[in-house]
Protein backbone atom coordinates (compact mmCIF):
# COMPACT_ATOMS: atom_id res chain seq x y z
CA UNK A 1 0.00 0.00 0.00
CA UNK A 2 1.21 3.58 -1.26
CA UNK A 3 2.37 5.27 2.16
CA UNK A 4 0.44 8.83 3.09
CA UNK A 5 1.85 11.50 3.41
CA UNK A 6 1.77 14.62 5.21
CA UNK A 7 0.87 17.41 2.92
CA UNK A 8 1.79 21.31 2.62
CA UNK A 9 1.23 23.52 -0.13
CA UNK A 10 3.50 23.67 -2.78
CA UNK A 11 2.68 26.86 -5.70
CA UNK A 12 4.24 27.25 -8.31
CA UNK A 13 7.59 29.16 -7.38
CA UNK A 14 7.69 32.93 -9.87
CA UNK A 15 9.03 36.27 -8.82
CA UNK A 16 7.14 38.08 -6.51
CA UNK A 17 7.47 41.69 -5.69
CA UNK A 18 8.94 41.85 -2.33
CA UNK A 19 6.48 42.59 0.71
CA UNK A 20 8.12 42.27 3.86
CA UNK A 21 5.57 41.10 6.02
CA UNK A 22 2.20 42.40 6.58
CA UNK A 23 -0.05 44.19 9.08
CA UNK A 24 -3.10 42.26 9.26
CA UNK A 25 -3.85 44.06 12.24
CA UNK A 26 -4.44 47.34 10.41
CA UNK A 27 -5.88 45.50 7.15
CA UNK A 28 -8.56 43.78 9.95
CA UNK A 29 -9.62 47.14 11.07
CA UNK A 30 -10.33 48.48 7.86
CA UNK A 31 -12.04 45.91 6.63
CA UNK A 32 -14.37 46.91 8.80
CA UNK A 33 -14.20 50.56 8.55
CA UNK A 34 -15.20 49.70 4.86
CA UNK A 35 -18.97 48.67 5.82
CA UNK A 36 -19.52 52.33 7.00
CA UNK A 37 -18.86 53.80 3.74
CA UNK A 38 -21.33 51.26 1.93
CA UNK A 39 -24.45 52.33 4.79
CA UNK A 40 -27.80 53.54 3.75
CA UNK A 41 -30.02 55.16 6.31
CA UNK A 42 -29.38 58.14 8.62
CA UNK A 43 -25.35 58.38 9.68
CA UNK A 44 -24.65 58.60 13.30
CA UNK A 45 -22.40 60.96 14.93
CA UNK A 46 -19.48 58.71 15.07
CA UNK A 47 -19.60 57.60 11.62
CA UNK A 48 -15.59 57.53 10.69
CA UNK A 49 -15.94 58.29 6.96
CA UNK A 50 -16.87 61.56 6.96
CA UNK A 51 -17.39 62.22 3.43
CA UNK A 52 -20.53 60.25 3.24
CA UNK A 53 -23.73 62.08 4.66
CA UNK A 54 -27.41 60.47 4.96
CA UNK A 55 -29.57 58.50 2.27
CA UNK A 56 -32.35 57.20 1.36
CA UNK A 57 -34.44 58.44 4.19
CA UNK A 58 -37.71 57.97 2.61
CA UNK A 59 -36.79 53.96 1.54
CA UNK A 60 -40.45 51.78 2.14
CA UNK A 61 -42.69 55.14 1.48
CA UNK A 62 -44.58 53.30 -1.36
CA UNK A 63 -45.47 50.62 1.06
CA UNK A 64 -46.37 52.78 3.99
CA UNK A 65 -43.45 50.92 5.74
CA UNK A 66 -39.85 52.07 7.04
CA UNK A 67 -36.99 50.07 5.00
CA UNK A 68 -34.39 52.70 5.86
CA UNK A 69 -30.99 51.60 6.57
CA UNK A 70 -28.95 48.60 5.37
CA UNK A 71 -26.18 48.45 3.17
CA UNK A 72 -25.73 49.47 -0.57
CA UNK A 73 -23.91 46.19 -2.18
CA UNK A 74 -20.94 47.87 -3.78
CA UNK A 75 -20.62 51.01 -5.91
CA UNK A 76 -24.28 51.65 -6.78
CA UNK A 77 -27.16 52.87 -4.44
CA UNK A 78 -29.66 49.68 -4.38
CA UNK A 79 -30.16 48.10 -1.63
CA UNK A 80 -30.56 44.25 -2.95
CA UNK A 81 -30.99 42.12 0.58
CA UNK A 82 -30.47 38.25 -1.43
CA UNK A 83 -26.50 39.67 -1.00
CA UNK A 84 -26.68 41.95 1.72
CA UNK A 85 -27.85 39.06 3.81
CA UNK A 86 -25.08 37.10 2.97
CA UNK A 87 -22.58 39.60 4.18
CA UNK A 88 -24.52 39.28 6.81
CA UNK A 89 -24.45 35.59 7.63
CA UNK A 90 -20.27 36.11 6.72
CA UNK A 91 -19.93 38.99 8.75
CA UNK A 92 -21.57 36.91 11.77
CA UNK A 93 -19.27 33.99 10.99
CA UNK A 94 -16.10 35.80 11.04
CA UNK A 95 -17.67 36.89 14.74
CA UNK A 96 -18.53 33.96 15.86
CA UNK A 97 -15.24 32.10 14.77
CA UNK A 98 -12.70 34.34 15.11
CA UNK A 99 -14.37 37.44 17.30
CA UNK A 100 -11.87 36.07 19.94
CA UNK A 101 -8.90 37.29 17.83
CA UNK A 102 -10.30 40.74 17.81
CA UNK A 103 -8.98 43.24 19.77
CA UNK A 104 -11.98 44.66 21.97
CA UNK A 105 -12.86 47.69 19.94
CA UNK A 106 -12.63 45.95 16.84
CA UNK A 107 -14.76 43.45 17.73
CA UNK A 108 -17.19 46.17 18.92
CA UNK A 109 -16.69 47.67 15.53
CA UNK A 110 -17.35 44.26 13.41
CA UNK A 111 -20.70 44.02 15.88
CA UNK A 112 -21.88 47.33 15.10
CA UNK A 113 -21.36 46.51 11.43
CA UNK A 114 -23.61 43.64 11.64
CA UNK A 115 -25.94 45.02 13.34
CA UNK A 116 -26.03 48.24 10.76
CA UNK A 117 -27.55 45.30 8.31
CA UNK A 118 -29.93 43.22 10.98
CA UNK A 119 -31.38 46.19 12.17
CA UNK A 120 -32.75 46.40 8.32
CA UNK A 121 -33.20 43.11 7.69
CA UNK A 122 -35.70 42.46 10.69
CA UNK A 123 -37.75 45.18 8.67
CA UNK A 124 -37.67 43.42 6.13
CA UNK A 125 -39.75 40.42 8.14
CA UNK A 126 -42.19 42.55 10.09
CA UNK A 127 -45.34 41.79 8.37
CA UNK A 128 -47.21 38.56 8.27
CA UNK A 129 -46.52 36.89 4.66
CA UNK A 130 -44.30 39.09 3.58
CA UNK A 131 -40.65 39.63 2.68
CA UNK A 132 -38.93 42.58 1.71
CA UNK A 133 -36.54 41.85 -0.65
CA UNK A 134 -35.10 45.06 -2.41
CA UNK A 135 -35.12 48.80 -2.80
CA UNK A 136 -33.92 50.82 -5.92
CA UNK A 137 -34.37 49.58 -9.42
CA UNK A 138 -30.78 48.79 -10.32
CA UNK A 139 -31.61 49.29 -14.13
CA UNK A 140 -32.31 53.05 -13.21
CA UNK A 141 -30.22 53.52 -10.95
CA UNK A 142 -27.11 52.23 -12.77
CA UNK A 143 -28.15 54.62 -15.51
CA UNK A 144 -27.06 57.32 -12.93
CA UNK A 145 -23.68 58.46 -11.95
CA UNK A 146 -24.55 59.95 -8.48
CA UNK A 147 -23.89 60.29 -5.21
CA UNK A 148 -26.52 58.32 -2.80
CA UNK A 149 -27.31 61.56 -0.75
CA UNK A 150 -28.15 62.84 -4.01
CA UNK A 151 -30.28 60.06 -5.03
CA UNK A 152 -33.33 61.64 -6.96
CA UNK A 153 -34.23 57.92 -8.94
CA UNK A 154 -37.46 56.07 -7.53
CA UNK A 155 -36.44 53.99 -4.84
CA UNK A 156 -38.84 50.95 -6.31
CA UNK A 157 -39.38 48.23 -3.40
CA UNK A 158 -39.64 44.88 -4.31
CA UNK A 159 -41.91 42.34 -2.02
CA UNK A 160 -42.78 39.01 -2.15
CA UNK A 161 -46.28 38.21 -0.36
CA UNK A 162 -47.19 34.77 0.16
CA UNK A 163 -47.62 32.09 -1.21
CA UNK A 164 -45.22 33.85 -4.08
CA UNK A 165 -42.02 32.37 -3.24
CA UNK A 166 -38.78 33.72 -2.07
CA UNK A 167 -37.04 30.58 -0.48
CA UNK A 168 -33.43 32.04 -1.09
CA UNK A 169 -33.85 35.23 -0.02
CA UNK A 170 -35.56 34.57 3.41
CA UNK A 171 -33.49 31.22 3.70
CA UNK A 172 -30.66 33.63 3.58
CA UNK A 173 -32.10 35.82 5.59
CA UNK A 174 -32.48 33.29 8.35
CA UNK A 175 -29.36 32.17 7.90
CA UNK A 176 -28.38 36.14 8.86
CA UNK A 177 -30.70 36.64 11.36
CA UNK A 178 -30.05 33.50 13.38
CA UNK A 179 -26.11 33.76 12.64
CA UNK A 180 -25.96 37.20 14.13
CA UNK A 181 -28.45 36.12 16.93
CA UNK A 182 -24.95 33.97 17.69
CA UNK A 183 -22.87 37.05 17.45
CA UNK A 184 -24.70 39.52 19.88
CA UNK A 185 -25.58 36.33 22.61
CA UNK A 186 -22.66 37.87 25.16
CA UNK A 187 -23.45 41.39 24.45
CA UNK A 188 -26.81 41.70 24.01
CA UNK A 189 -28.92 38.78 24.83
CA UNK A 190 -32.20 40.55 24.31
CA UNK A 191 -31.31 41.67 20.84
CA UNK A 192 -29.77 37.71 19.75
CA UNK A 193 -33.70 36.58 20.96
CA UNK A 194 -35.44 39.11 18.44
CA UNK A 195 -33.05 37.88 15.92
CA UNK A 196 -33.51 34.47 16.53
CA UNK A 197 -36.84 34.65 16.69
CA UNK A 198 -37.58 36.35 13.36
CA UNK A 199 -34.79 33.88 11.79
CA UNK A 200 -37.04 31.18 13.00
CA UNK A 201 -40.07 33.55 11.58
CA UNK A 202 -38.24 33.87 8.09
CA UNK A 203 -37.32 30.59 7.29
CA UNK A 204 -40.98 29.31 7.82
CA UNK A 205 -41.67 31.73 5.23
CA UNK A 206 -38.83 30.40 2.80
CA UNK A 207 -39.88 26.70 3.39
CA UNK A 208 -43.57 27.03 3.14
CA UNK A 209 -43.81 28.87 -0.30
CA UNK A 210 -40.79 27.33 -2.24
CA UNK A 211 -39.11 28.37 -5.44
CA UNK A 212 -36.70 31.13 -6.25
CA UNK A 213 -37.76 34.66 -5.43
CA UNK A 214 -36.10 35.90 -9.32
CA UNK A 215 -38.93 33.85 -11.05
CA UNK A 216 -41.49 35.99 -10.07
CA UNK A 217 -41.54 38.28 -12.92
CA UNK A 218 -42.55 41.36 -11.13
CA UNK A 219 -39.12 40.64 -9.49
CA UNK A 220 -37.01 39.81 -11.93
CA UNK A 221 -36.98 42.85 -13.81
CA UNK A 222 -35.27 44.43 -10.83
CA UNK A 223 -33.08 41.55 -9.13
CA UNK A 224 -31.86 40.04 -12.77
CA UNK A 225 -29.03 40.10 -13.97
CA UNK A 226 -27.68 41.42 -11.19
CA UNK A 227 -28.87 39.04 -8.32
CA UNK A 228 -30.69 36.34 -10.16
CA UNK A 229 -30.87 33.39 -8.30
CA UNK A 230 -28.82 31.33 -10.77
CA UNK A 231 -27.98 28.21 -8.54
CA UNK A 232 -31.48 27.54 -6.95
CA UNK A 233 -33.02 27.95 -3.69
CA UNK A 234 -32.46 24.96 -2.22
CA UNK A 235 -29.19 25.51 -0.71
CA UNK A 236 -30.75 28.54 0.73
CA UNK A 237 -33.30 26.32 2.75
CA UNK A 238 -30.49 24.01 3.72
CA UNK A 239 -28.31 26.87 4.71
CA UNK A 240 -31.09 28.47 6.61
CA UNK A 241 -31.80 25.45 8.32
CA UNK A 242 -28.04 24.17 9.16
CA UNK A 243 -27.97 28.02 10.85
CA UNK A 244 -31.06 27.98 12.68
CA UNK A 245 -29.50 24.45 14.05
CA UNK A 246 -26.41 25.83 15.36
CA UNK A 247 -27.96 28.62 17.06
CA UNK A 248 -30.81 27.28 18.37
CA UNK A 249 -29.67 23.59 18.71
CA UNK A 250 -33.17 22.81 18.22
CA UNK A 251 -33.10 19.21 17.25
CA UNK A 252 -36.31 19.90 14.29
CA UNK A 253 -33.41 21.63 12.46
CA UNK A 254 -30.98 18.88 12.70
CA UNK A 255 -33.89 16.58 11.26
CA UNK A 256 -34.17 18.71 8.54
CA UNK A 257 -30.72 18.90 7.19
CA UNK A 258 -30.51 15.15 7.69
CA UNK A 259 -33.92 14.21 5.81
CA UNK A 260 -33.75 17.01 3.14
CA UNK A 261 -29.89 16.59 2.70
CA UNK A 262 -30.50 14.69 -0.75
CA UNK A 263 -33.47 16.20 -2.08
CA UNK A 264 -32.35 19.52 -1.69
CA UNK A 265 -29.20 18.66 -3.29
CA UNK A 266 -26.84 18.83 -1.05
CA UNK A 267 -23.76 16.63 -2.72
CA UNK A 268 -24.22 18.90 -5.72
CA UNK A 269 -22.15 21.64 -6.81
CA UNK A 270 -19.93 21.27 -3.62
CA UNK A 271 -17.03 23.13 -4.29
CA UNK A 272 -18.66 26.68 -4.83
CA UNK A 273 -19.77 29.50 -2.41
CA UNK A 274 -20.72 33.07 -2.49
CA UNK A 275 -24.06 35.05 -2.84
CA UNK A 276 -25.90 32.60 -4.67
CA UNK A 277 -24.35 29.06 -4.06
CA UNK A 278 -23.72 28.19 -0.25
CA UNK A 279 -22.92 24.65 -0.67
CA UNK A 280 -19.50 24.36 0.33
CA UNK A 281 -20.40 26.72 3.07
CA UNK A 282 -22.97 24.55 4.43
CA UNK A 283 -21.06 21.43 4.24
CA UNK A 284 -18.28 23.42 5.88
CA UNK A 285 -20.92 24.64 8.88
CA UNK A 286 -22.53 21.17 9.34
CA UNK A 287 -19.05 19.41 9.86
CA UNK A 288 -18.66 21.05 12.94
CA UNK A 289 -21.34 18.63 14.34
CA UNK A 290 -19.86 15.69 12.83
CA UNK A 291 -16.36 16.27 14.34
CA UNK A 292 -17.00 17.86 17.58
CA UNK A 293 -20.20 15.57 18.32
CA UNK A 294 -20.24 12.86 17.02
CA UNK A 295 -23.04 13.28 14.92
CA UNK A 296 -22.75 10.67 11.78
CA UNK A 297 -25.79 10.85 10.41
CA UNK A 298 -24.52 14.26 8.89
CA UNK A 299 -21.41 12.19 7.47
CA UNK A 300 -22.34 13.10 4.13
CA UNK A 301 -22.02 16.67 4.83
CA UNK A 302 -18.73 16.27 5.60
CA UNK A 303 -17.53 13.83 3.20
CA UNK A 304 -18.41 16.65 0.64
CA UNK A 305 -16.38 19.02 2.86
CA UNK A 306 -13.20 16.94 2.59
CA UNK A 307 -13.96 16.56 -0.78
CA UNK A 308 -13.76 20.43 -1.73
CA UNK A 309 -10.68 20.74 0.50
CA UNK A 310 -8.73 18.17 -1.44
CA UNK A 311 -9.97 20.21 -4.55
CA UNK A 312 -8.03 23.12 -2.94
CA UNK A 313 -4.30 21.25 -2.88
CA UNK A 314 -2.36 21.19 -6.15
CA UNK A 315 -0.90 17.51 -5.81
CA UNK A 316 -4.16 16.14 -4.80
CA UNK A 317 -5.88 14.06 -7.81
CA UNK A 318 -8.90 15.79 -6.93
CA UNK A 319 -7.64 19.22 -7.68
CA UNK A 320 -9.66 21.17 -9.72
CA UNK A 321 -8.93 25.44 -9.27
CA UNK A 322 -7.43 27.32 -10.65
CA UNK A 323 -4.59 29.58 -9.93
CA UNK A 324 -2.77 32.61 -11.31
CA UNK A 325 0.75 32.48 -12.11
CA UNK A 326 1.04 34.59 -8.99
CA UNK A 327 -0.76 32.13 -7.06
CA UNK A 328 -4.10 33.92 -6.48
CA UNK A 329 -7.33 31.27 -6.41
CA UNK A 330 -9.52 31.95 -9.90
CA UNK A 331 -12.81 31.70 -11.21
CA UNK A 332 -14.56 33.31 -14.15
CA UNK A 333 -16.81 35.81 -14.18
CA UNK A 334 -15.83 38.62 -12.26
CA UNK A 335 -15.07 40.29 -9.34
CA UNK A 336 -12.34 37.27 -8.96
CA UNK A 337 -11.80 38.22 -5.17
CA UNK A 338 -14.93 37.15 -3.62
CA UNK A 339 -13.92 33.31 -4.42
CA UNK A 340 -10.37 34.05 -2.66
CA UNK A 341 -11.80 35.65 0.35
CA UNK A 342 -14.87 33.29 0.66
CA UNK A 343 -12.46 30.05 0.22
CA UNK A 344 -9.92 31.61 2.53
CA UNK A 345 -12.15 31.75 4.96
CA UNK A 346 -13.75 27.91 4.91
CA UNK A 347 -10.24 26.94 4.48
CA UNK A 348 -9.32 28.67 8.36
CA UNK A 349 -12.45 27.31 9.74
CA UNK A 350 -12.62 23.99 8.43
CA UNK A 351 -8.76 24.11 9.93
CA UNK A 352 -10.28 25.12 13.67
CA UNK A 353 -12.49 22.42 13.39
CA UNK A 354 -10.53 20.05 12.25
CA UNK A 355 -7.55 20.75 14.72
CA UNK A 356 -9.80 20.99 17.86
CA UNK A 357 -10.72 17.23 17.06
CA UNK A 358 -7.21 16.66 16.00
CA UNK A 359 -7.94 15.61 12.69
CA UNK A 360 -6.70 16.18 9.08
CA UNK A 361 -7.99 15.39 5.25
CA UNK A 362 -7.93 12.16 3.32
CA UNK A 363 -6.95 13.25 -0.13
CA UNK A 364 -6.12 9.73 -1.64
CA UNK A 365 -2.26 9.72 -1.31
CA UNK A 366 -1.86 12.37 1.10
CA UNK A 367 -3.13 13.75 4.08
CA UNK A 368 -4.05 17.14 4.19
CA UNK A 369 -3.35 18.53 7.70
CA UNK A 370 -4.83 21.97 8.99
CA UNK A 371 -1.82 23.60 9.08
CA UNK A 372 -1.63 23.11 5.08
CA UNK A 373 -5.35 24.44 4.88
CA UNK A 374 -4.03 27.52 6.96
CA UNK A 375 -1.16 28.30 4.90
CA UNK A 376 -3.46 28.58 1.68
CA UNK A 377 -5.30 30.51 3.40
CA UNK A 378 -2.35 32.61 3.76
CA UNK A 379 -1.08 32.66 0.48
CA UNK A 380 -4.54 34.51 -0.41
CA UNK A 381 -4.41 37.01 2.26
CA UNK A 382 -0.80 38.10 1.15
CA UNK A 383 -1.68 37.94 -2.55
CA UNK A 384 -4.64 40.47 -1.49
CA UNK A 385 -2.40 42.80 0.83
CA UNK A 386 0.42 43.36 -1.78
CA UNK A 387 2.32 39.98 -2.44
CA UNK A 388 1.78 39.55 -6.01
CA UNK A 389 3.56 40.46 -9.52
CA UNK A 390 2.00 44.09 -9.22
CA UNK A 391 3.02 44.58 -5.62
CA UNK A 392 -0.23 46.35 -5.43
CA UNK A 393 -2.74 46.04 -2.36
CA UNK A 394 -6.47 45.37 -3.71
CA UNK A 395 -7.36 46.83 -0.23
CA UNK A 396 -8.02 50.45 -0.54
CA UNK A 397 -6.32 52.18 1.54
CA UNK A 398 -3.73 49.60 2.99
CA UNK A 399 -0.16 50.56 2.04
CA UNK A 400 1.00 53.29 0.00
CA UNK A 401 0.06 51.42 -3.38
CA UNK A 402 -3.92 50.72 -3.97
CA UNK A 403 -6.35 51.27 -6.38
CA UNK A 404 -7.48 54.87 -6.63
CA UNK A 405 -10.07 55.06 -9.32
CA UNK A 406 -12.60 52.13 -7.74
CA UNK A 407 -15.59 51.60 -9.45
CA UNK A 408 -17.63 53.31 -6.70
CA UNK A 409 -20.03 56.24 -6.38
CA UNK A 410 -20.07 58.06 -3.53
CA UNK A 411 -15.92 57.35 -3.52
CA UNK A 412 -15.61 58.76 -7.16
CA UNK A 413 -17.89 61.70 -6.73
CA UNK A 414 -17.14 65.16 -5.02
CA UNK A 415 -18.04 64.48 -0.93
CA UNK A 416 -21.37 66.09 -0.04
CA UNK A 417 -19.10 67.63 2.64
CA UNK A 418 -17.05 69.26 0.10
CA UNK A 419 -19.24 70.04 -2.80
CA UNK A 420 -22.75 70.58 -0.99
CA UNK A 421 -24.15 71.53 -4.29
CA UNK A 422 -26.65 69.00 -5.74
CA UNK A 423 -25.37 66.68 -8.85
CA UNK A 424 -27.60 65.26 -11.05
CA UNK A 425 -27.99 62.14 -12.83
CA UNK A 426 -26.10 62.82 -15.29
CA UNK A 427 -24.04 65.06 -14.16
CA UNK A 428 -21.80 62.93 -12.50
CA UNK A 429 -20.65 61.68 -15.60
CA UNK A 430 -17.39 63.77 -15.94
CA UNK A 431 -16.40 61.99 -12.48
CA UNK A 432 -17.09 58.62 -13.92
CA UNK A 433 -14.81 59.58 -16.90
CA UNK A 434 -12.39 61.37 -15.40
CA UNK A 435 -8.98 59.69 -14.97
CA UNK A 436 -8.08 61.48 -11.62
CA UNK A 437 -8.11 59.33 -8.44
CA UNK A 438 -11.53 59.08 -6.37
CA UNK A 439 -11.21 62.36 -4.00
CA UNK A 440 -13.25 60.14 -1.38
CA UNK A 441 -10.68 56.96 0.10
CA UNK A 442 -12.90 54.01 0.49
CA UNK A 443 -10.94 52.67 3.36
CA UNK A 444 -10.69 48.94 3.35
CA UNK A 445 -12.48 48.30 0.77
CA UNK A 446 -11.56 45.18 -1.10
CA UNK A 447 -11.77 45.37 -5.24
CA UNK A 448 -12.84 42.98 -7.68
CA UNK A 449 -9.62 42.35 -8.44
CA UNK A 450 -7.02 40.84 -10.92
CA UNK A 451 -8.08 38.39 -13.73
CA UNK A 452 -6.64 34.86 -14.41
CA UNK A 453 -3.16 36.23 -15.76
CA UNK A 454 -2.32 38.75 -12.69
CA UNK A 455 -3.17 42.11 -14.68
CA UNK A 456 -5.11 45.03 -13.14
CA UNK A 457 -5.55 48.34 -14.36
CA UNK A 458 -6.45 51.14 -12.33
CA UNK A 459 -9.64 51.61 -14.31
CA UNK A 460 -13.03 53.09 -12.87
CA UNK A 461 -14.70 51.69 -16.12
CA UNK A 462 -13.85 48.30 -15.43
CA UNK A 463 -16.26 47.66 -12.55
CA UNK A 464 -15.54 43.99 -13.25
CA UNK A 465 -11.96 44.69 -11.51
CA UNK A 466 -12.58 47.79 -9.85
CA UNK A 467 -15.58 47.21 -7.75
CA UNK A 468 -15.50 46.88 -4.59
CA UNK A 469 -18.60 44.25 -2.66
CA UNK A 470 -19.86 43.89 0.77
CA UNK A 471 -19.29 40.24 0.30
CA UNK A 472 -15.72 40.41 -0.74
CA UNK A 473 -14.87 42.00 2.54
CA UNK A 474 -17.13 40.11 4.94
CA UNK A 475 -15.39 37.05 4.94
CA UNK A 476 -12.16 38.72 5.24
CA UNK A 477 -12.90 40.12 8.39
CA UNK A 478 -12.64 36.60 9.55
CA UNK A 479 -10.17 35.46 8.06
CA UNK A 480 -7.69 38.74 8.75
CA UNK A 481 -8.79 38.51 12.54
CA UNK A 482 -7.23 35.02 12.33
CA UNK A 483 -4.17 35.94 11.27
CA UNK A 484 -3.88 39.47 13.27
CA UNK A 485 -3.45 37.08 16.30
CA UNK A 486 -1.51 34.03 14.26
CA UNK A 487 0.72 35.92 11.85
CA UNK A 488 3.01 32.71 11.19
CA UNK A 489 0.47 30.13 11.92
CA UNK A 490 1.01 25.95 12.14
Amino acid sequence: MKKKLQFSFLLPTLLIAAVVGHDYGDALSKSILFFEGQRSGYLPQDQRLAWRGNSGLSDGWTYNTDLVGGYYDAGDNVKFNFPMSFTTTLLSWSIIEFGDSMPPHELRNALVAVRWATDYLLKTVSQPNRIFVQVGDPNIDHNCWERPEDMDTERTVYAVDAPNAASDVAGETAAALAAASMAFRSSDSGYAETLLRNAVKAFQFADSYRGAYSDNPYIRDGACPFYCDFDGYQDELLWGAAWLRRASQDDTYLNYIEMNGKTLGADENINEFGWDNKHAGINVLVSKEVLEANKYTLQSYKASADSFMCTLVPESSSSHIDYSPGGLIYKPGGSNLQHATTISFLLLVYANYLAKTSQSVNCGNLYVTPASLRLQAKKQVDYILGSNPLGLSYMVGYSNNFPQRIHHRGSSLPSIKDHPQFIACKEGSIYFNSTNPNPNVLVGAVVGGPGKDDAYNDDRVDFRKSEPTTYINAPFVGVLAYFAANPNPS
